[in-house]
């Protein structure tokens, strides 16, 4: 499948900003698909749009709560579940994209050595014609997420085998400081849960990936 080829055709002719989402479980490989998406398209871009600047990567990880709120709420232990996210802000910030009012868009990052978030670390300018941003939940039933998936143009599902998803999960928490056993109860007792519940969404996005076909 031509994802970059779908992309342009969506884009059009530039004049109006477009918001891509793109969601799956943890591991699934969101960041990986998006990246890659993000480097083919910006050196070809459709006519009328500037390379390099016309495609934009806002994750939605720069969302998630500090260490120091999850403390407060008692939720440190379940860091990564959908209400360990500001989800409203993310919210807002999507309709500040799409509103498209002409000035540079500051994001924040998620910052995976810290484990921290990061404001204003991620510029989205004003000749962005294409917005790619990736989260686990974008396509949940629960507020606010259904008005997270109404500013989205399209949401593609990437649904890998389980077995090649639960590998980079568990690789992805060892390199970022956890033990091997730790990462493993860490996926078990806190990521699958979380798979289960997006697994559920799948059949809301427009398009579903399988890395296996």
């Amino acid at each position: 499948m031509d994802l970059a080829g779908t992309v342009r055709e969506l884009v059009g002719d530039g004049r109006r900003r477009v918001l891509l989402g793109v969601t799956g479980a943890p591991g699934a490989g969101k960041t990986t698909l998006v990246e890659g998406l993000r480097d083919a398209l910006r050196a070809s871009p459709p006519p009328g749009c500037e390379p390099g600047t016309w495609v934009a990567h806002v994750p939605m990880d720069g969302f998630h709560l500090a260490d120091a709120g999850l403390e407060r709420l008692g939720l440190r232990d379940r860091k990564g579940a959908a209400e360990t996210f500001d989800a409203h802000g993310y919210l807002a910030l999507l309709r500040r994209l799409r509103a498209d009012t002409g000035e540079t868009v500051w994001a924040p990052a998620f910052e995976r050595d810290l484990e921290q978030p990061l404001a204003g670390a991620i510029d989205v300018p004003a000749a962005a014609r294409l917005v790619l941003t990736e989260g686990n939940y974008l396509l949940l039933p629960d507020d606010p997420w259904p008005a997270v998936a109404a500013e989205l143009d399209r949401v593609w599902f990437v649904d890998p085998p389980d077995d090649l998803r639960l590998r980079r999960l568990i690789a992805r928490h060892e390199e970022f400081g956890k033990s091997p056993a730790h990462a493993a109860r860490w996926v078990q007792d806190v990521d699958e849960p979380n798979a289960a519940r997006v697994r559920a969404t799948r059949d809301r996005a427009d398009l579903v990936i399988d890395e296996a076909g």
